[in-house]
């Protein structure tokens, strides 16, 4: 299969000029809707050659997303799922690519103590995407009760110099308190965060239909000056 021939015939110009637009400094983008690559990703992967696939370089956005995509839909056991993973996090370099091949790692809906060890691995890092795939990770599949305090403590551990980690902070923060109010509140309360990263927060949770008026009266008045 052609791949790159495939998603060209699937581009649609009038979708790529808005994906672009959600996509500020990619450049490369063909403007393939994501049905279709979940549907390319499936046939590629029911092929027996999507290991070539992934080794093959990606000229455009749409590669490096059918990449995670295939990634996602590998059987085999953690280990070498987490080693394909580990391969391709440095490919990641903006917010779609990386939120779409979080929410595609179902495995770790079953494996998720191998995926908190692997995590540990990126404790000290200071790239913007390597953060970003950590916090959504957590977002997607880690917000329970018996998990809350560490990841309280992992999105203290990381500066959000840059915007996108910066928004996968505030992102996970808002999840946090939709589903642990009390404890999220807690943690506002008490946070090193930054201002920026803060506020921010605070602003997600107000977007939410799912916090009453009251709380997002009171949030408000918690906003860094």
């Amino acid at each position: 299969m052609n791949i790159k021939k495939v998603l060209i015939e699937k581009s649609d110009k009038k979708y790529q000029k808005f994906s672009s637009s959600l996509l500020p400094g990619t450049n490369n983008v063909l403007g393939v809707r994501l049905p279709d690559l979940r549907k390319l990703a499936k046939e590629i992967y029911k092929t027996g050659d999507w290991q070539h696939f992934l080794q093959t370089d990606c000229e455009y956005f749409e590669e490096t997303m059918l990449k995670g995509m295939v990634i996602g839909l590998v059987k085999d056991t953690p280990d070498k799922i987490l080693n394909l993973v580990e391969t391709f996090i440095p490919y990641i370099n903006n917010w779609s690519v990386c939120d779409c091949f979080c929410c595609s790692l179902k495995f770790v809906q079953t494996n998720k103590s191998i995926m908190w060890k692997f995590l540990k691995k990126y404790k000290k890092t200071k790239k913007e995407y390597e953060v970003r795939f950590v916090l959504v990770i957590l977002l997607n599949y880690f917000i329970e009760e018996k998990y809350l305090s560490d990841i309280f403590k992992i999105i203290e551990s990381y500066s959000y110099d840059d915007y996108y980690s910066m928004m996968g902070a505030a992102w996970l923060i808002s999840i946090c308190f939709i589903k642990y109010p009390n404890e999220t509140l807690k943690f506002l309360q008490n946070t090193s965060i930054d201002s920026r990263t803060f506020n921010k927060s605070i602003q997600k949770i107000i977007e939410s239909r799912q916090v009453d008026a009251a709380t997002k009266n009171s949030l408000k008045k918690m906003k860094r000056v």
